[in-house]
């Protein structure tokens, strides 16, 4: 996700991405400052197919990336026959241009929902970097000109995971960081955002079994007032990354179980920073760890750089949401447990709309917003105090995780992309 400045706090401090990103921007995933949380102010509440829709735009085919915005433009990734394509879309619902970044792969990768165009592209303001499931990285300007086109199995070995590589690069600075943990190998990677050529690559090792050996996570950023470090989750560890050389920094381990179900332990949900604490969870159901700043060496069960470790509750793909001393976290069911941040106590737990949940929740003045794979939006007052303000739908189906920029909250869905705003 990506960049802007630091602030020297002596404790851990989230970054702005995508290099001084402004507020109204969202150029990341999870945001200007790679968390799920925006400054905007002034979203509706309520909206249904004739209420609070500003537009909706018919997308070519399917996929799960979220859009991200930078001033009047819009990029996200889709699929369209065969292809995989970059679209630019203007504020006011119109295409600009479309460029293919990637052909074949596997159409749909789980049947009704993983598809190749899951990871989400990134801008910094000048150009815009797409990743695919067929492992092209491309660069283009705002112009829709190529800049360059790399393709990351023929240069790293081809992937081997059974729903398909998802994990969405890392844009900070001049740099993109890769996450590459498959069955064919467990690879960080950092790439020059300006040729696409390699910076460096280190071998990130694990003792993972089974399915365990496969991560669907994406990298975040953490800073401890005086380094920033990338962590990497999954295969059975967290690990933290100097941003110089790739050198491990940290290794977070005892996440899995010591049964034969973790074979089966692929970890989805990523880690979520925020400026005192780093939230990492684990697989479905299993164990969620928080980390305080000063971390160095192995972390096991115990450790003193552990803030607290929950047995249960972690979230099978949406990440945490971490938002002025409290997480969030959106059960794969629809089940949203509050924590609180410094002890991992539980604050409440609350059923929302029984269906399979993929999308990660965003913070907006005040709110949380979180979608169901089904069209439904359910909006709940930030807080101690559960308060579902809303419960709204629209008629398609959404994996993908919300962007917040200008006065609206974009919906991406199988079939279109909607503008959701005050009329």
């Amino acid at each position: 996700m990506k960049l802007a400045t630091v602030a020297h706090l002596g404790l851990f401090v989230v970054l702005n991405f995508a290099g001084g990103a402004q507020a109204d921007n969202w150029p990341s995933w999870r945001g200007p400052e790679g968390n799920g949380i925006s400054k905007e102010t002034g979203l509706p509440v309520e909206w249904d197919e004739a209420k609070n829709v500003v537009w909706t735009l018919p997308l070519p085919g399917r996929g799960g990336a979220t859009p991200v915005i930078w001033g009047d433009r819009i990029f996200l990734t889709s699929g369209e026959g065969n292809d995989q394509v970059l679209l630019c879309i203007s504020t006011a619902g119109k295409e600009l241009w479309k460029r293919k970044v990637g052909t074949g792969g596997r159409a749909s990768i789980k049947g009704d929902e993983a598809n190749e165009a899951s990871a989400s592209p990134s801008t910094d303001g000048k150009h815009v970097y797409a990743f695919v499931g067929t492992g092209n990285l491309a660069c283009f300007d705002f112009d829709g000109k190529e800049i360059w086109n790399v393709n990351i199995q023929d240069r790293y070995g081809k992937f081997k995971i059974q729903h398909g590589l998802h994990s969405t690069p890392l844009l900070y600075e001049d740099r993109l960081y890769l996450s590459l943990l498959h069955s064919n190998g467990h690879w960080v990677i950092a790439i020059d955002k300006t040729n696409g050529k390699e910076v460096w690559k280190v071998e990130r090792k694990s003792d993972a079994k089974g399915e365990a050996r496969e991560a669907y996570t994406s990298p975040c950023l953490w800073h401890d007032g005086k380094e920033t470090h990338l962590i990497v989750s999954g295969c059975d560890y967290a690990t933290a990354h100097r941003l110089k050389d790739g050198k491990e920094m940290w290794r977070l381990g005892d996440l899995s179980p010591k049964d034969r179900s973790a074979f089966a332990f692929r970890i989805i949900s990523s880690p979520v920073p925020s400026p005192d604490l780093l939230v990492v969870p684990t697989a479905r159901g299993g164990l969620v760890v928080a980390l305080k700043p000063g971390a160095q060496g192995a972390v096991n069960s115990g450790s003193e750089f552990e803030l607290w470790r929950k047995a249960k509750g972690a979230p099978d793909v949406p990440t945490p949401l971490i938002h002025d001393g409290l997480v969030y976290l959106c059960r794969e069911n629809g089940v949203l447990n509050c924590w609180d941040a410094k002890s991992g106590n539980q604050i409440y737990q609350e059923a929302l709309e029984r269906d399979r949940y993929r999308a990660s929740p965003v913070y907006v003045d005040g709110r949380i917003y979180i979608a169901s794979r089904n069209g439904t939006f359910s909006v709940i007052k930030a807080g101690p105090k559960f308060q579902l303000l809303a419960t709204n739908r629209l008629n398609d189906s959404f994996t993908a995780s919300p962007a917040v920029a200008d006065g609206r909250i974009y919906w991406r869905g199988f079939n279109a992309l909607y503008a959701i705003g005050n009329k």
